[in-house]
C-alpha cells in the first residue's frame, strides 16, 4: 500500500489552513482586548464594520505555510492549504455581500 506521509496529505493542509487564521484570530484578540469578552470583541469588530479586514488579515499568513508546504515538496498539504484559503475567501465574499 503506497500511503502518503501524514505531512504531506490534503487533510494535513487543510486543518493547518483552517486553525492558523483561528489562531491569528485569538492572538489579535489577546493582544488588542481591554478586559472584554470574547462575544464583545466580536461584536465591536462587527459594529465598527471591519470583519472583512480582519478576516483577510487572519487569514493573508496561509500564505506563509502554502510557501513552506511547496518548498518542501509537500504538494497535497500545499492544495489543503490553497482549498481551505479559497474558503474562507468565499466566506468574505458571502459577508461582504450580506
Amino acid at each position: 500500500m503506497n500511503k502518503a506521509p501524514l505531512n504531506n496529505r490534503f487533510l494535513t493542509g487543510f486543518i493547518a489552513g483552517f486553525m492558523l487564521p483561528v489562531i491569528v484570530f485569538i492572538a489579535i484578540y489577546i493582544f488588542s482586548r481591554t478586559g472584554m469578552s470574547l462575544k464583545a470583541f466580536i461584536e465591536r469588530i462587527i459594529s465598527r464594520n471591519i470583519l472583512i479586514h480582519v478576516i483577510s488579515v487572519c487569514v493573508f499568513l496561509n500564505v506563509i505555510i502554502f510557501l513552506v508546504f511547496n518548498r518542501f515538496d509537500k504538494l497535497s498539504s500545499a492544495k489543503g492549504v490553497l482549498g481551505v484559503t479559497i474558503l474562507w475567501t468565499l466566506a468574505v465574499f458571502a459577508i461582504k455581500l450580506l
